[in-house]
Formats: structure tokens, C-alpha cells, sequence
């Protein structure tokens, strides 16, 4: 019998990369599986690995910065499953460059996309939740939201947001046996970090105590903990998931 038998678990992003870890890992633990993000046949790969593991998984086209499409997916997710038991916000995108050169449009779509797309699934959820007294939030922040980084005003911000609305919606959700938690990963192998020129690699590695760059499934394994009954006593949390870069 797995930790997650029966639960039902919404994911947003889950396309690749860590999203598609945390799915894996969540079926794994067998949980079934829904997953939002913008282009639907972009989680095609997702879904056709959660369902070779045996488990059910389906797949909505969802932006998650437009709260009417939020609604409407949440909602539908409702339906098909019959309930909601886990969230984890993973959706998030970056426009890195240095403030002075920085937009205002892509301030406002890392913001909208990291941030406000975290806040509209955690709040259409969270009503779910509230309804079944029961639930768990996970939200993807990063070590970035935590000490900041040059060229990354705009993501430092919405990933900074994303761990104060985590603890603010811990206090909110508490009495209703609904929880909320981040997890902020460090440098993680991603198709991104494996396309960055093998200088700068290098330097992002010598950052790391534990002399090696995270895997997607490094987190996925942490999502898993905090979204199942062993965490029934961790509550507006931030873990960091990065090698030891951050020990504070």
C-alpha cells in the first residue's frame, strides 16, 4: 500500500523537469494525478508515464495567471475526481535580466505566472479543501526567493511572494486540517541548466557544498513527504533543497 492511496493530487507545470518528477513520484505513492498547464498536448509525456505506473491521470489546458480558467479547471478536476486532496503549485517561468533593463511586461509575467498563478490555484483549492477539512499545499519556491540573485529581480520577487502567501495560508487553512508548504530547490539538472555553457556550470556547481548539482527527483521525494501523512505536523514551512547553498 503506498502513503498517498486515494488522493487525489493537482499539479500545475508538470510538462517536464521537476514537474514531472513530482507527478511520477506522487503516482508512485499512489496518488492520482491531474495536471494544468497552458498547453494541454504539452503534458502528453506526463500523463502517458502516470498512467503506465498504473495510475489515473488526466490533463487541463489551464493559464494558471487567468482566474477564470483557474476556476473552470479546478472545477473540472473536481468532477472528474471527486475531490482534491494535494496542490502543488510547480507552474513558473523566468525573464532574467538586470533591473535597469528589465520591462515592465516581464516583471509582470514572472509575477503573474510564479506569484498570482500560485495564489489562484491555493485559493480555488483551498476552498475544496476547507469544504473536505482536509488537505495539503505544496508550492515550488526557490533558494533564489530566499537570497536574492542579480539578473533575477523580477523572479527573486515572485518567488520571495510565493513563501510569505505559503506561511500566510498555513495560518489561514491550520483549523480547517488543510496545510501549506514550500519547498525551495537550488540548482537542479534540468534540460535548462543542461543547455548553459560548461563555465558557467562550473561556477554554479562550485556553490554547492554538497558537490553536485540537485535532480528533479531530489525534490519530487520532498514534495512527496510534505503532501502525505508523515508531514501531518509540518505546517508553513520553507525546506530548501539545495546542497547545503543555503543553511539559514
Amino acid at each position: 500500500m503506498g502513503q498517498l492511496d486515494g488522493q487525489i493530487a493537482l499539479i500545475t507545470g508538470a510538462a517536464r523537469g521537476i514537474g514531472q518528477a513530482i507527478a511520477l513520484e506522487l503516482a508512485a505513492r499512489g496518488a492520482d494525478i491531474a495536471v494544468c498547464d497552458v498547453q494541454v498536448e504539452w503534458l502528453e509525456e506526463t500523463l502517458a508515464k502516470v498512467r503506465a505506473a498504473g495510475r489515473r491521470a488526466e490533463g487541463y489546458a489551464t493559464d494558471v495567471s487567468d482566474a477564470a480558467q483557474v476556476e473552470a479547471a479546478v472545477d473540472r478536476v473536481k468532477s472528474d475526481f471527486g475531490r482534491i486532496d494535494i496542490l502543488v503549485n510547480n507552474a513558473g517561468i523566468t525573464r532574467d535580466t538586470f533591473i535597469s533593463r528589465m520591462s515592465e511586461e516581464d516583471w509582470d509575467k514572472v509575477l503573474d505566472i510564479n506569484l498570482k498563478g500560485t495564489f489562484l490555484f491555493s485559493k480555488a483549492v483551498g476552498k475544496i479543501m476547507m469544504r473536505q477539512k482536509g488537505g495539503s499545499m505544496v508550492n515550488i519556491a526557490s533558494i533564489i526567493g530566499l537570497i536574492g540573485n542579480a539578473g533575477q529581480c523580477n523572479y527573486a520577487a515572485s518567488k520571495a511572494g510565493v513563501i510569505a502567501l505559503t506561511k500566510s495560508v498555513a495560518k489561514e487553512l491550520a483549523s480547517r486540517n488543510v496545510r501549506a508548504n514550500a519547498v525551495a530547490p537550488g540548482f537542479i539538472r534540468t534540460k535548462m541548466t543542461e543547455q548553459l555553457p560548461e563555465k558557467i556550470r562550473d561556477q554554479m556547481l562550485a556553490q554547492i557544498p554538497s558537490g553536485r548539482f540537485g535532480e528533479p527527483e531530489d525534490v519530487a521525494r520532498v514534495v512527496a513527504f510534505l503532501a502525505g501523512p508523515d508531514a501531518g505536523y509540518v505546517n508553513g514551512q520553507v525546506l530548501s533543497i539545495c546542497g547545503g547553498m543555503v543553511t539559514a
